[in-house]
Formats: structure tokens, C-alpha cells, sequence
């Protein structure tokens, strides 16, 4: 299976019943500012370079972002602060990301996350994030070059943390803590945390431009 064949199947999954309905709803309802695009309304596939030696781990699409672009932190502010810092760091093309076909190219990394589906108040529930990890699994699987993954808030860093376990990866026990800039070797392999730069983090301060710019340095320098 290759990352395009992986990507198709992704978008044409319907395995949760509440996440299909709200994603749905909300592609129909759409925000009043959105009235006239057409909604992407679909799981949202990874996005970037299949040859990536960092992945991105983030929580779910937004609403109003990624699932109505169809491409992963796009179109929301969230994927401002995510990609100018990639920009800086060197691992994308441009440090804006407005819609699928805008130009925007990652090289050396891969941006996914640990729910496809926009979930109601940014909240999968237990079941909903199960189902959905056998898709981070699957890239995984296919992204043989990576040698760091950066997790984006504490849901990312744990569906990170349980995708390398079933994958055979020793994790330690108990597992390390999340938190921003925590750091674990898993030998030839790092994980790094990093604050999700969603607004209740960005716009209190609790994460800041220089601190997300220090954990993709950091990521480059290891990668």
C-alpha cells in the first residue's frame, strides 16, 4: 500500500457514527464567513513528504479548518501557528497553509493526527480515538525514515506513545509524562512533546512562537 492508496481509504472511512454526523452537519451548516466554500466534510488524510524523517502528531482536524479544506492544520489557526514554525525551521515551503493546492510543500516531514474526524468540541471520545488509530499505525508503517515525532498535546503524545507500542517499539513503563519539550529516546527514535498551539494555549501565553520554534530546532538538529 502506498501513502495516496492509504490516503483514499482514510477519507472514505464512516466507522464512527457521531464523528460522520458532525462533520457532516458542520459541512452543511458551515461557519458564516465559509457560506460559500464547499466543505471537505471527509477524514482528513496526513499530509507532507513520504520520505519524512519528522512526523507530526497533532489531535484532530478543526471544524472550520481542516475539515473543510481536507488538508491537515489548514485553514485554521492553529495550522498558522504549526507551519510558520515549520517555515522557520526549514520543513515547509511557505509559513502559511490556506487551502489544498496553495503551494505549500513539506520537505523531510509529515503532518497527521490522532483522530480524522472533527469531533465535537475538539473531544473524541475513548471508542472514537481506538477506532481511528489503526490509520496513524498504517502511516506510520509506510514512513520507514523517520527518526522523530513530534507530539502535539497530551492526546497526540499518547496516541504516539500507544501506536509505537503496538508496533513492537519498547516503551518505558511507566510511560514518561508528557509535557512541552519533554524528550524520549526510544533508540533510533525520538519523541518529542510539544503544547498544541490551539488558541486556549496560544492566546494565554501557555505557548508562545519561541518555544514551538525551540521543539522543531530541536527536532531538525535530531532528525
Amino acid at each position: 500500500m502506498s501513502l495516496e492508496s492509504l490516503a483514499q481509504e482514510i477519507s472514505s472511512c464512516r466507522k464512527c457514527p457521531r464523528l460522520v454526523a458532525w462533520r457532516e452537519e458542520v459541512g452543511v451548516v458551515k461557519r458564516a464567513s465559509f457560506r460559500d466554500e464547499e466543505y471537505w466534510a471527509l477524514p482528513v488524510p496526513g499530509f507532507g513528504d513520504p520520505e519524512a524523517t519528522v512526523l507530526v502528531v497533532g489531535l484532530a482536524p478543526a471544524a472550520h479548518g481542516a475539515n473543510r479544506t481536507g488538508r491537515m492544520f489548514t485553514g485554521d489557526r492553529s495550522g498558522d501557528w504549526l507551519y510558520r514554525a515549520m517555515y522557520r525551521s526549514g520543513f515547509a515551503s511557505q509559513p502559511t497553509s490556506v487551502r489544498r493546492g496553495d503551494g505549500l510543500e513539506l520537505t523531510g516531514a509529515y503532518v497527521t493526527a490522532a483522530v480524522r474526524c472533527a469531533p465535537p468540541g475538539n473531544k473524541p471520545s475513548a471508542d472514537e480515538k481506538s477506532t481511528c488509530s489503526a490509520w496513524l499505525d498504517a502511516e506510520l508503517g509506510l514512513l520507514d525514515d523517520v527518526r522523530v515525532i513530534v507530539a502535539l498535546g497530551s492526546i497526540g503524545y499518547t496516541a504516539t506513545m500507544q501506536a509505537l507500542t503496538r508496533m513492537g517499539v519498547e516503551v518505558p513503563r511507566p510511560r514518561p509524562r508528557f509535557g512541552h519539550g519533554s524528550e524520549v529516546d526510544l533508540g533510533g527514535l525520538t519523541v518529542l512533546g510539544s503544547y498544541h498551539p490551539s488558541q486556549q494555549n496560544t492566546f494565554t501565553g501557555r505557548l508562545t512562537e519561541p518555544m514551538l520554534d525551540a521543539v522543531f530546532a530541536r527536532a531538525r538538529e535530531l532528525a
